[in-house]
């Protein structure tokens, strides 16, 4: 085929709720003048295309004029590169799949004299393999929240913290590290899922109760809904793009994120004006905006970068406190650096630098605050 265009496909064999397999899925690829049509069965199953540049150290992202169908035209107007077929069945609703593979962590731009952030010290770039995982697709919502809330402490479950919200369809927050944990697995007991938390490094009982002094023990691989990790949070944060301040590119405006503009104090953020974001703003103890309020990144995520910080898993570490390159989750426990856990994402009141994707800052467990939430992600 002539055709500037390489094409390699990789049919991932992935387990608890995403599979394929070559008997099962028969590809095509038939020249149409100057395009190439892809094509495969028509059935229940979802498809997604996804293309990369380089094997060695792939990034899929998502096809731009790949669709959910059964034939997919590809013209010249793509990076020439390879390509990708992902099979999903029972995908868990809300929730979007982030492909495995390895991404540049960190910041890039802190050793980029042309566009450098030198206020960044703590997270030089660093190539991290992450498995494939689900991830909420928005913040855990208020009425969300509440509904779990419920079920919880009627099943045994005790809560420091009852969460609030400006409204059901507006993030839920004030609830602290531990509450996030219990009510990830509250979530998974809920819809008949492993919980990922427990009180003993066996794993035979489950977290229910407790906070401040607790140690908490995290399976990986239970099907259980969790916090993120650090890596997995800033892997699904860029949305495939590599380098970028911001989960869409360089610069951030009022239109883009809900955080406070100070174009002044920073190149990079575009405003226009200076101030809260004039759409949400109602007081400074709750000017959060509604869930999916402004466009979501190459994975289809939204408000990876302002409205609310969300909660991970890990320790606050230099650098990073990664024992490893490959699914790190952090420092074992505290250190004298920091006795907190890692918040990321910036937030309504916090100015431009702390929306960026490799902006990292941390807190106490135990503390609950107006501007912090969390949203949740599943292993296969």
């Amino acid at each position: 085929m002539k055709n500037k265009i390489r094409f390699l496909f990789v049919v991932l064999a992935l387990q608890a709720g995403v599979h394929s397999t070559l008997a099962q899925l028969t590809l095509g690829i038939a020249p149409a003048g100057g395009q190439s049509i892809i094509y495969w069965p028509t059935s229940s199953t979802n498809y997604t295309l996804q293309t990369t540049t380089n094997l060695a150290t792939p990034n899929w992202v998502t096809a731009s004029n790949a669709l959910t169908v059964n034939a997919v035209v590809v013209t010249n107007s793509e990076p020439s590169g390879y390509f990708r077929l992902l099979a999903e069945t029972n995908t868990t609703a809300g929730m979007v799949l982030i492909p495995a593979g390895s991404f540049l962590m960190g910041n890039y731009l802190f050793y980029n004299t042309a566009t450098n952030d030198p206020d960044i010290p703590d997270a030089k770039p660093t190539n991290v393999y992450v498995s494939a995982f689900f991830v909420d697709a928005n913040l855990v919502s208020y009425g969300q929240w509440q509904a779990i809330y419920d079920w919880a402490t009627n099943n045994g479950y005790g809560f420091t913290n009852a969460g609030s919200g400006r409204g059901n369809n507006y993030p839920a927050v004030t609830v602290n590290w531990f509450d996030c944990v219990k009510w990830c697995n509250a979530r998974s007991q809920q819809a008949g899922l492993t919980p990922a938390y427990y009180t003993d490094a066996g794993f035979t009982q489950v977290f229910t109760n407790g906070d401040n002094g607790m140690t908490v023990y995290l399976n990986l691989t239970n099907d259980g809904y969790r916090l993120p990790t650090e890596a997995e949070w800033e892997k699904a944060a860029r949305g495939g793009l590599v380098g970028q301040r911001f989960p869409w590119g360089n610069s951030i405006s009022e239109n883009q994120a809900n955080y406070e503009a100070e174009p002044g104090a920073y190149s990079f953020d575009l405003g226009p004006y200076t101030g809260y974001n004039t759409n949400f703003y109602a007081n400074l103890f709750n000017s959060t905006s509604p869930v999916g309020s402004f466009a979501p990144n190459g994975y289809g995520l939204y408000d990876m970068a302002g409205n609310v910080q969300e909660w991970c898993w890990d320790w606050y570490g230099v650098p990073y406190g990664q024992p490893t390159t490959n699914n790190p989750t952090g420092p074992a426990g505290p250190s004298e650096i920091s006795p907190g856990r890692l918040l990321r994402g910036g937030y309504w009141y916090s100015t431009a630098n702390f929306a960026r994707c490799n902006m990292r800052v941390f807190n106490l467990p135990q503390y609950a605050n107006p501007e912090t939430g969390l949203r949740c992600v599943r292993g296969l």
